[in-house]
């Protein structure tokens, strides 16, 4: 599953988020059918192991950032100044994209985005492509399920109060993460999460 989380990570930077920007000053994303797309223009989206224009769709595995945003017309690069932290993918890099994998990330995210709207519903879940996670802030706390990353190396939910605090149910350095795959209901961790705070 890493190396199709880091592909649809490096899609999301360079592929998406940052031609975004270029037009439209904003890098936010949002969660659709079978993955992600953008927010705004121009109207991109991952669906599992493809990219997604209009009626076009290029299967992903094995091309680059580059070969893929120059099929759909942009240039792959990411949103310039914004973030420092991100994927680490070039726009030459060959991307691994594997459909389980894909069906997995989505399924994490899709999830995500249900019980966060559930959670919240004045609220509209971003996925940033900076950490590559959907999320919402209420009341000075953030909310959402990352794909995976250094902390834990597959999708997780999490809690993550601004002013950190103790207790069992606080086991991150940043509040409380569990693995998605251990939770049958995201809203029900999430909402033990803001009675925790």
């Amino acid at each position: 599953m890493t190396a199709t989380r880091r592909s649809w990570h490096g899609l999301a930077e360079l592929v998406l988020a940052g031609p975004q920007h270029r037009l439209t000053k904003r890098i936010d994303l949002r969660i659709t059918p079978g993955g992600f797309g953008t927010a705004a223009e121009p109207a991109l989206r991952v669906e599992r192991t493809d990219l997604v224009a209009g009626a076009l769709r290029v299967p992903v595995d094995g091309r680059t950032c580059a070969e893929l945003a120059a099929a759909v017309g942009v240039e792959a690069r990411g949103p310039a100044g914004v973030y420092s932290d991100g994927p680490g993918v070039g726009p030459d890099e060959r991307l691994a994209v594997d459909a389980a994998a894909s069906a997995a990330l989505w399924d994490a995210f899709g999830r995500g985005d249900a019980a966060l709207r559930a959670l919240a519903p004045s609220q509209t879940p971003v996925l940033w492509p900076e950490h590559f996670d959907v999320g919402i802030t209420v009341d000075e706390v953030n909310y959402g399920v990352s794909a995976g990353d250094t902390f834990l190396d597959e999708p997780y939910a999490y809690v993550g109060p601004w002013r950190l605090r103790s207790g069992p149910f606080w086991n991150a350095p940043f509040g409380a993460a569990r693995p998605v795959r251990e939770l049958p209901d995201l809203l029900a961790f999430f909402a033990e999460g803001r009675a925790a705070l």
